[in-house]
């Protein structure tokens, strides 16, 4: 059976969103939500969780180089909490250290979903075909 989950990057400005499948084990860049206010972050993840049917969800965990936890540690799994009362879906945490580091941007450039693949990457590669 394939399943479509949905990977997030969660930043207090910006949301990154990847999707992929357990098929195929590979993740892509979705969107990037700007809303700031949770009411409206809430309802376009909703319509995304609508349109996509997945059947989990994955977060990512950022740390210091240490693995020592910080405010948006925190703050993240809060964020994976709220997904799973209001969605019902099971949420996976996982470490994102690295995530934005292995992305060549340029300054201004958003990232958010790119991020967000790479944590959904992170999860197939440890979880599919295993």
């Amino acid at each position: 059976m394939v399943d479509i989950v949905l990977g997030f990057d969660f930043g207090v400005k910006r949301i990154g969103i990847a999707m992929g499948n357990t098929l195929t084990g590979q993740a892509q860049p979705l969107r990037v939500i700007a809303a700031i206010d949770n009411a409206t972050r809430f309802k376009i993840i909703g319509e995304l969780i609508a349109e996509w049917s997945p059947a989990r969800l994955v977060v990512g965990e950022p740390r210091h180089p240490d693995g020592a936890e910080h405010d948006m540690t925190l703050r993240s799994r809060r964020f994976a909490n709220q997904l799973h009362g209001r969605f019902n879906l099971p949420v996976e945490l996982v470490d994102e250290r690295y995530s934005s580091a292995v992305i060549a941007s340029k300054r201004g450039d958003v990232i958010d979903d790119k991020a967000a693949a790479i944590i959904l990457q992170q999860y197939f590669d440890a979880h599919v075909h295993n």
